[in-house]
């Protein structure tokens, strides 16, 4: 069975493990502090905060802005449900924006069409692992005096005009699931990147005592001082990471680079051999940003889901990313969603297929890949 991601594990990443199963701390601990320093590094970030998973930074960020019932956020169609749950947590109102056809990342002009009094930020979510027009929706932004939050969970490892992803939004979100560019098992991270520093120091300081049950001290911090008081200032919730996921995390970091390249050099290949069958079209990557491949996907110009079962059969278990979020039953039964309507997202989910990419895919998978479609449109054999 072929699925369309998955983990890469090495000794390293079981040895990191290893070694904290035998320390002193598996959670509230050093390498807790080690990840998010290393991590901040690598994205230039002026900090990063983990938590247990994607939705959790999420969450965390929409609390670090104040968002409210009287709140909009502007969000796109085409994304994991996450993005526009999370602020749904905090009582706001979810805004969908459609996205660009050849990209399918969120349209900065209906964007700016979706702007209301209301709106206090906007979510940019870097579909695949190709990075937003972060310049465009900055500008929004500033415009329009709101906040910038990047649904990072899928580009980790990419870049936006020689800038590294995680430092290009007010606050950036991560996911750290096996199919992700790195893995904690599960696990998220949200890095702060305004301006202003007082600013990003402030929101800094709410992701860390929102994911601690809204406490600014941890246990070992009071071990460390010698404490054992500590004061509830706000309502929170445990979303901590632990240092066994943490020392997971950081070993995977290191390795984050060679990850996103085989990424890159498998999507290259596939789409090199996708030029000959004209019924399959991979999305367009910009030239002023890289994309990092956490999803390879195609459009099917016919009969997508024909498409989907005949891969099952063949043991390619490929996916689809994703149904536009206000089409799903919820969002229908609890929304007016009448105005909701986000046509190019929409026939987007008709046709989108996401292949197999991981970096341990061989090139003799990608070929197997690459034939089924192939005799699904052309008659070709197999054997071919």
């Amino acid at each position: 069975m072929l699925p369309y991601g998955k983990q890469t594990i090495d000794e390293a990443d079981i040895q990191a493990v290893v070694d904290v199963l035998r320390s002193d701390w598996l959670t509230t601990g050093p390498v807790v502090n080690q990840f998010e320093e290393a991590f901040s590094d690598y994205t230039n970030a002026y900090s990063a905060t983990s938590v247990c998973n994607g939705t959790a930074a999420l969450q965390a960020a929409m609390n670090a802005l104040g968002i409210q019932p009287s709140d909009e956020v502007v969000v796109p169609a085409l994304t994991f449900c996450a993005t526009s749950n999370a602020v749904l947590y905090h009582g706001g109102t979810p805004v969908f924006a459609d996205v660009s056809a050849d990209t399918l990342l969120i349209d900065p002009e209906d964007v700016a069409n979706k702007i209301t009094a209301k709106t206090k930020a906007i979510i940019a979510m870097d579909y695949a692992g190709q990075p937003c027009d972060y310049k465009a929706l900055r500008d929004l932004a500033d415009k329009f005096g709101l906040f910038l939050v990047a649904d990072a969970c899928h580009s980790l490892g990419a870049t936006y005009d020689h800038r590294p992803v995680g430092g290009l939004a007010d606050l950036n979100c991560f996911s750290f699931h096996p199919v992700k560019p790195l893995t904690s098992g599960e696990g998220g991270m949200v890095t702060v990147n305004t301006k202003d520093p007082k600013r990003a120091d402030s929101l800094t300081t709410a992701l860390r005592v929102f994911r601690n049950h809204g406490i600014q001290s941890d246990h070992r911090s009071r071990h460390h001082n010698g404490q054992f008081e500590y004061d509830m200032s706000q309502l929170g919730f445990n979303l901590r990471l632990t240092d066994i996921q943490c020392a997971l995390g950081m070993s995977q970091l290191s390795k984050l680079d060679t990850f996103t390249k085989s990424r890159q050099e498998i999507a290259a290949e596939y789409i090199r051999q996708l030029k000959g069958l004209p019924d399959y079209d991979p999305l367009v990557q910009l030239s002023d940003r890289t994309h990092a491949y956490h999803l390879m996907v195609i459009r099917c110009r016919s009969n997508r889901d024909h498409v989907f079962q005949e891969l099952r059969k063949r043991g390619i278990f490929a996916n689809v990313h994703y149904r536009p979020v206000y089409q799903h039953s919820f969002y229908q039964n609890r929304f007016d969603t009448s105005s909701a309507r986000c046509p190019i997202a929409e026939q987007a989910y008709q046709e989108i297929l996401s292949l197999p990419i991981f970096p341990g895919l061989t090139r003799e998978q990608i070929k197997f890949v690459n034939q089924a479609l192939a005799e699904m449109t052309l008659g070709v054999p197999m054997s071919a």
